[in-house]
């Protein structure tokens, strides 16, 4: 009896340290990340001029990573950088909870302990759908706030949305609540294999630097 209070300290623990690292990685990556959008947004090739169509040229809004940076900087100020900062804490930190939740769960149905070092002698094989499941899981749970991201990361000046609350109501009443998970399939088929190999390559490794590769336990 006295276990299932330990496993819920472990799980609250999983959460929290995955919410904080998620949330201090993200807002110290935004800039880069805010950059990254422009330039899949810009409908231009990134060379100085653009070639519209027949003999008219338009002139690119971003060329390069410098010159994105300096003009972000120039029309919008340091904040820019930060745009789409908020709903992005609200993507990564339930994205990441979620995650090393689901992935603990997992591993100790798979392993018949709540216990870490008894989960790294796992089926390797259950160590990358455990992966895969749990970036399946936090993806789902998290989508609306990373699409909400998007929208605001993309948006440069006039601004089209003045905050996160804005483009919500504008989704909900142009798509329904069924366009705050547009293109959900699609990240799910890129980040349940991204997520499971990343889970079962760092648990292989970390076989390897214990020694212990040879140990398998719950076959699949």
């Amino acid at each position: 009896m006295m276990e299932e209070p330990g496993k819920l300290k472990r799980a609250l623990i999983d959460a929290t340290a995955g919410a904080i690292s998620g949330g201090v990685s993200r807002t110290v990556t935004s800039p880069l990340d805010v950059i990254k959008i422009r330039f899949q947004v810009q409908l231009e090739p990134t060379s100085s001029w653009a070639l519209l169509h027949k003999d008219v040229y338009v002139r690119s809004k971003y060329t390069g990573m410098l010159q994105a940076t300096k003009d972000i900087f120039r029309e919008e100020g340091f904040r820019g950088f930060w745009r789409g900062n908020v709903p992005a804490l609200l993507m990564v930190m339930p994205y990441t909870s979620i995650q090393f939740t689901v992935l603990h769960k997992l591993k100790t149905f798979a392993s018949g302990s709540s216990k870490k070092e008894h989960h790294i002698r796992i089926s390797p094989y259950l160590s990358y759908i455990s992966g895969g499941l749990a970036g399946a899981a936090a993806t789902v749970g998290s989508y609306p706030f990373d699409l909400l991201r998007t929208i605001l990361a993309s948006q440069g000046e006039p601004k089209v949305y003045l905050n996160m609350r804005s483009a919500l109501v504008d989704v909900i009443r142009t798509r329904g609540f069924q366009g705050l998970y547009a293109g959900l399939s699609t990240t799910l088929v890129e980040i349940v294999p991204y997520a499971g190999m990343q889970f079962g390559t760092y648990d292989t490794f970390k076989r390897w630097t214990m020694g212990s590769s040879h140990v398998r336990i719950c076959p699949i």
